[in-house]
């Protein structure tokens, strides 16, 4: 059976993701986000490399989740304006899925560091398997947003492809409209010009005869 293919969004859909606000503000917090985990992934990896910088490093995963949280909401808001639902739109379903994962890791850090139940080398280890999974799902988004882009460009060029062949078709059919082969070998004008010039042709050779055999009558006398 052949496989169906669904755009990332209708042509609704993208008008509303084109004119929303909220797509405007994940736009500015994706990179955001991105540059605030370098910098905790750094401060992670120096505590645990060197045992410096505790405070530092759990401050960054702190900053890093509600980050993370105010992403989460706002994307929400995004797919319910878009997709008219606030999760698992079937454009992003398995991005938000695994979206969850990664909000439950930074969770649990939370929670994890609140309580104590972890000691500090387990909660970097915890946060290091939460920005895992956080590479794992930008790349999820990443790549079904070039997806998405590759596909509107090829539509695009589809229907410029299409408009160009349909100016080609239409001029090709004017073509062969005023050039269409007889079966002298002429084109349909080439030939109407030769019917209109040996017309005009045989008129006025016609008209000379008549004027000829007038003068011959005339001034031949053997011929009365």
């Amino acid at each position: 059976m052949e496989k169906t293919y669904r755009p990332l969004y209708t042509p609704e859909e993208r008008v509303r993701r084109d004119t929303t606000k909220w797509t405007l503000v994940q736009g500015i917090l994706a990179p955001i986000q991105f540059v605030v985990f370098l910098v905790s992934l750094y401060l992670v990896l120096r505590f645990l490399f060197t045992g410096e910088g505790e405070n530092a490093a759990n401050v960054s995963v702190v900053v890093k989740t509600l980050t993370l949280y105010t992403i989460m909401i706002t994307g929400c808001i995004w797919e319910k304006v878009v997709f008219n639902c606030y999760l698992f739109a079937p454009a992003f379903f398995w991005e938000d899925v695994f979206s969850m994962l990664v909000l439950l890791l930074h969770t649990l850090y939370l929670v994890a560091l609140a309580t104590g139940y972890l000691d500090q080398y387990q909660l970097m280890i915890l946060a290091l398997a939460a920005y895992a999974t956080y590479v794992i799902n930008a790349g999820q988004f990443i790549w079904k947003l070039r997806m998405a882009r590759l596909d509107q460009e090829k539509k695009k060029h589809e229907s410029m492809v299409g408009v160009e062949a349909i100016h080609l078709q239409a001029s090709q059919a004017s073509s062969l409209r005023n050039s269409r082969a007889t079966l002298t070998g002429l084109s349909t004008g080439e030939a109407e010009e030769l019917h209109r010039n040996l017309v005009q042709g045989t008129q006025f050779f016609g008209f000379t005869a008549v004027i000829a055999h007038l003068l011959a009558y005339i001034y031949s006398p053997w011929l009365k």
